[in-house]
């Protein structure tokens, strides 16, 4: 894919969420997410379910030939089927179901709309999924890289089907999480005598650029890490890179001008994922996004053309009634993005 088909897809001005969402209903949610993200819908997580709807089941859901169940401490990989997979699969379809009614019922069907899958990116997967030992995935390079491949087919069928039953364009989020972590070495192991090792950088990008490339259309990396791996990431095959606005230090200014200047949009997390303690409006909340791009020097314009707004984070610790409103600012500050930035003004 082009870098001009990739932008056409991931323009600047639109608003999404990142994936998770409170609840247990998933034809609520998946009408709910279509309605009020007209431009980025994407397909709902709701781990309030349960074993298999969080985000590590949902994408273990996915691998190929790589059967998966649970352990007392986290999934783990195993040699046959297991009813916690099969849960994952009911749950990932009955999803998909409940998008395509929602999707449908908009008039979006066959329209060429674009919407959003998630999966969980190939360290965080690595990170969190155990192999039969009991061991993380990460600490042995052979079953990363199997993993990999297994998440990159994964995905690639998942994002067909679902561009086959909407009628829609598919662009793929990683979510990374770990990522931070990983290149840190701060993961713990099995016992306190057990550690896991630091990955090195280029080691843990040729993993994510696997799966980046093994997948159809363009690829946002998500990250909702305290400190996100920004020069790591500016590294990597995405198109886009999405973090918690909130989290940025002046020291990641440098790291989030070089992401632009290397072409990639940014998905900047403005909306808090709890209600704030006072009533906020999209004006407050999109002025951090405004200075950033003032201090960065590039123009205002790039709120139109390179940025989309985004919760911070997930959304299903979020009561139901501010992850509806969170959708709703996300979208106004999108929209006044796109119209006109440069007229904003702050005190």
């Amino acid at each position: 894919m082009s870098a001009e088909q990739a932008e056409q897809l991931w323009r600047g001005g639109v608003a999404t969420a990142v994936g998770s969402w409170p609840g247990t209903d998933p034809r609520e949610a998946a009408a709910t997410i279509v309605g009020e993200l007209g431009e980025l819908a994407h397909l709902v997580e709701l781990p309030g379910r349960g074993t298999g709807s969080d985000m590590i089941g949902r994408t273990a859901a996915l691998l190929v030939d790589m059967p998966f169940d649970v352990s007392t401490r986290a999934y783990r990989l195993t040699a046959r089927p297991s009813a916690v997979a099969r849960r994952a699969r009911d749950f990932l379809r009955t999803d998909l179901d409940a998008l395509e009614e929602a999707w449908e019922g908009t008039g979006s069907a066959g329209s060429g709309r674009t919407v959003k899958v998630q999966a969980v990116g190939p360290l965080t997967l690595a990170a969190q999924l155990e192999l039969t030992s009991g061991h993380r995935v990460l600490t042995d390079s052979g079953a990363v890289r199997d993993l990999s491949a297994s998440l990159a087919e994964g995905i690639t069928r998942h994002a067909a089907e679902v561009a086959s039953r909407l009628g829609a364009k598919v662009v793929v989020q990683l979510d990374e999480p770990s990522s931070s972590a990983v290149l840190e070495g701060s993961l713990p192991g099995t016992s306190v005598l057990d550690s896991v090792r630091a990955v090195p950088a280029p080691e843990a990008l040729f993993v994510l650029d696997a799966v980046i490339t093994g997948v159809p259309g363009p690829v946002l990396v998500h990250t909702c890490a305290d400190r996100p791996a920004l020069e790591f990431l500016r590294g990597s095959a995405a198109a886009a890179i999405g973090f918690d606005l909130a989290t940025i230090r002046t020291a990641d200014l440098d790291d989030i001008g070089e992401l632009l200047e290397v072409g990639k949009q940014l998905a900047l997390g403005v909306i808090p994922v709890q209600s704030p303690a006072t009533p906020v409006t999209w004006r407050e909340l999109a002025e951090p996004a405004v200075r950033l791009v003032d201090r960065l020097g590039v123009g205002r314009r790039t709120l139109a053309d390179r940025v989309l707004i985004t919760p911070a984070c997930g959304l299903a610790n979020t009561p139901l009634t501010w992850a509806r409103r969170a959708l709703s600012l996300a979208t106004e500050t999108a929209r006044v993005f796109s119209e006109d930035p440069e007229s904003l003004t702050f005190e």
